[in-house]
């Protein structure tokens, strides 16, 4: 006999009254047939921040992205998006995990940092310079603006351009 016909078996011979039935639709296993929470829902409680249009303008220049236009409805759409991970986040800083027992110590190191004093050396080209496509660090220097000390330099404070 398969096993999914001894699970069939098994879930359709086990009944389970009425006094414990659970208040959403179940199959006959128990297992419910839709979600019985979501995260819409777990969220409803928690206050919804408002983004204005300001602020908006500003994020959009920090990620160098070109806005919707403003009252259109894909910039509704976006506010709305931000103000709803805005709502996630907050939801998440506000957890109390005071009360969660102490793990120092006893995770499971990540295996992608390196070790104290260690590292890649980042001088090197990982290609090698016969491939001709590589540009040495003075070459790439010289297409830059602005210079300073073998690096490049960018004014962060700049007013950017629409």
């Amino acid at each position: 006999m398969s096993a999914s016909r001894t699970a069939f078996r098994l879930c359709s011979s086990a009944r389970i009254s009425k006094k414990h039935r659970p208040a959403f639709d179940t199959d006959d296993c128990a297992l419910p047939r839709n979600p019985t929470w979501s995260v819409d829902e777990l969220l409803s409680s928690y206050p919804k921040p408002t983004i204005d249009s300001k602020t908006l303008d500003h994020l959009r220049r920090l990620s160098a992205l070109t806005p919707p236009e403003e009252g259109s409805e894909a910039r509704q759409q976006l506010t709305q998006q931000l103000e709803d991970l805005v709502k996630l986040v907050e939801a998440v800083k506000m957890v109390d995990t005071r009360s969660l027992a102490s793990t120092e110590g006893t995770s499971i190191p990540d295996g992608r940092i390196w070790a104290e004093g260690a590292g890649i050396e980042i001088q090197g080209s990982p290609r090698s310079q016969e491939e001709g496509d590589v540009l040495d660090q003075a070459k790439l220097l010289s297409y830059a603006a602005r210079t300073e000390n073998g690096l490049y330099l960018v004014d962060a404070d700049r007013k950017n351009k629409k």
